[in-house]
């Protein structure tokens, strides 16, 4: 009895990814992962019902105040892959803690900021704080794979999906009743008891080391007897991830307000990319390892849809957002119970789906349920009933629950296994250019305000990308063979 009696204690009380469970994934790191992964979306999406009433207090016109959304999209489309390559190199526990802390940091100076500027600085620092978890939450269920010898982790990543994409649309609800008690400040101060949630629960639960981390250090020991110093600044590919932020700052910065006159704008992003490239196919240790990444075909496909997915699922998130306060004339509240059902209908999906990887077949339903919604909203008008704004939100969120989950499945079996926390980030960092993207189409289509033409025209631009998705997918013949890997 004793005997057992002490296995169960060291079975609970042994820290996680050492010496645990040896053939099954821990299960108290799905707490931590799960809820640093909710910061970045849920904070993406709040925004949505906040625009128009920050816009007022502060009186900042829609094109000011879309730089809330943009800058802290430009913040976590660079922090992503920079943070997720470091999470690679020195583990994940480090990078998470630092992270979350910056969330609570950033919520609190969001709740004073005396002006619009200070806002959005704020936001830029939310952007880079909540870059962290997703990452470190992709490179811990790779290492589980691995400590485990199983790869299943059908469960972990619907999880993660679940609350990295199904949250996102839980966002305009919550962010309108948190407005409704007590203004637009709260959806800023509300990451400070998140963030401490996240810093409790990763001090206690996350490993100091995963089997990933302890193999590269060990290989950096080797080279070290071997008279070869330990790359642990040299590894850092510095130039690589400043050439890499200027590509993205340019042209996430001329794809938010698109015009003639900021013509440079591309050039400087076409003349960014030129020397990332060229840097990254010379250097030992790549930033992103270029060669790799050209050879993998199917990766690139997955990032291609992850973009399309998303263009699409953010204009129809903040446009019709606006639409239904502008357009149809309802308070910050009562839209975001318009578009419960989207969340709802995600959160469902993503669940029953969620066991079955079936990455091809989720794909295929999500881009023609997409097509339909886009449809639906051609038909919508300024008197449109109630209960058909909430069903079409309700269609568009069936492929919120299916392309999200998809992508992060054919990445997990597609991705370098010693590089999926930069593998994760460029997936992250594909999801917000299309979240770029989107901005830019809701600002070129409400030039005069969200009126129900404009979303119309807005809807036209969401049809055709949808149909695109559709057509990546069908053609793309590596999506019937991913297998699970040997851990």
């Amino acid at each position: 009895m004793i005997p057992t009696l002490r296995a169960r204690f060291q079975q609970r009380f042994t820290p996680a990814g050492d010496g645990g469970p040896p053939d099954r994934f821990d299960r108290r790191l799905i707490a931590p992962m799960v809820l640093g992964s909710v910061l970045n979306p849920v904070n993406s999406s709040m925004i949505a019902v906040a625009l128009v009433p920050i816009g007022s207090a502060l009186g900042a016109p829609p094109s000011q105040t879309a730089w809330l959304v943009s800058g802290l999209y430009l913040a976590t489309a660079v922090g992503q892959p920079v943070i997720g390559r470091l999470v690679d190199m020195f583990g994940p526990r480090r990078l998470y803690l630092i992270g979350t802390a910056m969330v609570g940091v950033a919520g609190l100076l969001g709740s004073v900021a005396p002006d619009l500027g200070a806002l959005v600085a704020a936001r830029v620092l939310l952007g880079f704080g909540t870059s962290a978890a997703y990452p470190a939450a992709m490179h811990l269920t790779r290492s589980e794979a691995e400590r485990t010898g199983r790869d299943s982790p059908a469960g972990v990543l619907t999880a993660l999906a679940v609350s990295a994409q199904t949250v996102s649309v839980i966002g305009p609800t919550l962010g309108g009743l948190l407005i409704g008690l007590g203004g637009w400040r709260t959806i800023f101060l509300v990451n400070v008891p998140l963030s401490l949630a996240c810093l409790v629960l990763g001090a206690l639960r996350l490993p100091k080391a995963t089997k990933i981390a302890k193999g590269a250090r060990g290989a950096d020991r080797a080279a070290d007897a071997e008279g070869v110093p330990i790359p642990a600044v040299r590894g850092i590919d510095l130039p690589g991830m400043a050439l890499f932020a200027a590509l993205l700052v340019a042209l996430m910065v001329f794809l938010m307000k698109p015009r003639a006159e900021d013509w440079y704008l591309p050039v400087l992003a076409l003349l960014a990319g030129a020397a990332f490239a060229r840097r990254e196919l010379r250097v030992p240790q790549p930033f992103i390892d270029l060669r790799v990444l050209g050879g993998n075909g199917p990766l690139l496909a997955t990032f291609l849809r992850q973009f399309l997915s998303y263009t699409t699922a953010y204009a129809f998130l903040y446009g019709f957002t606006q639409w239904l306060e502008e357009g149809r004339g309802l308070h910050a509240a009562a839209a975001g119970l318009v578009l419960l059902p989207l969340s709802l209908t995600g959160l469902l999906v993503s669940a029953v789906t969620g066991r079955r990887e079936a990455v091809r077949g989720k794909l295929v339903v999500g881009s023609l349920v997409q097509i339909a919604g886009c449809a639906a909203m051609l038909t919508l008008q300024a008197g449109s009933a109630m209960w058909l704004l909430a069903a079409v939100g309700a269609l568009m969120g069936v492929p919120q629950g299916l392309n999200g989950l998809a992508n992060q499945n054919a990445l997990y079996r597609q991705a370098d296994p010693a590089r999926i926390g930069s593998a994760a980030g460029l997936l992250r960092t594909f999801m917000y250019l299309g979240a770029m993207a989107a901005s830019a189409a809701d600002a070129a289509f409400f030039r005069h305000g969200a009126d129900t033409g404009g979303l119309h025209h807005l809807s036209l631009f969401m049809l055709a990308g949808a149909v695109l998705l559709l057509a990546v997918t069908v053609i793309d013949r590596s999506l019937g063979t991913l297998t699970p890997r040997k851990a």
